[in-house]
């Protein structure tokens, strides 16, 4: 199985799907999943997706189309099964230039390189300037800080008669 061909389902889990899986889940192929984030959104990445865009619509038709770019601006073409299909292809025409941000942002990039070697990744402790920033930062903190006085278990609560 390729790094290709898996998706990750959660960032906390370690659950993948290949790509049978993906098309079960979604309805589309893998290639296909920052198209379909792009139309349907993502809420935990901050992208609304475009209105009227929901599952099984976009599941439809990028399952014929696989690619923003290759889906007609004209719904007569399409072919498929999605309902309000000329609301669904006037939004595409209107929002067509959001939708294609949307799925830059939901392409995983692999082109930048970010470390040569994972061991550059290791713990090596603080930087050389994090203890003085460290004591501005507390100091910042601790200026405003009153002492917390600490009511006795057994001292009365006001209007009250009785210890508690």
């Amino acid at each position: 199985m390729t790094f290709a061909s898996l998706l990750k389902l959660r960032t906390t889990s370690s659950s993948a799907l290949d790509e049978q899986g993906v098309v079960q889940k979604f309805g589309v192929s893998p290639a296909s999943i920052p198209d379909y984030l792009a139309l349907v959104g993502d809420a935990a990445d901050g992208y609304p997706g475009l209105p009227g865009w929901g599952a099984k619509s976009s599941a439809a038709v990028l399952a014929k189309f696989f690619h923003l770019e290759s889906i007609p601006m004209d719904c007569r073409e399409w072919r498929v099964n999605a309902t309000n299909a000329s609301a669904l292809a006037d939004t595409l025409c209107r929002e067509r230039d959001r939708a294609l941000l949307f799925r830059t942002l939901a392409t995983l990039r692999t082109d930048i390189a970010l470390f040569e070697d994972v061991q550059q990744l290791r713990w090596k402790g603080p930087a050389p300037a994090f203890t003085a920033l460290a004591a501005r930062l507390d100091a910042a903190l601790t200026e405003t800080r009153r002492p917390v006085s600490r009511r006795s278990l057994s001292a009365p609560i006001l209007g009250s008669a009785t210890p508690r």
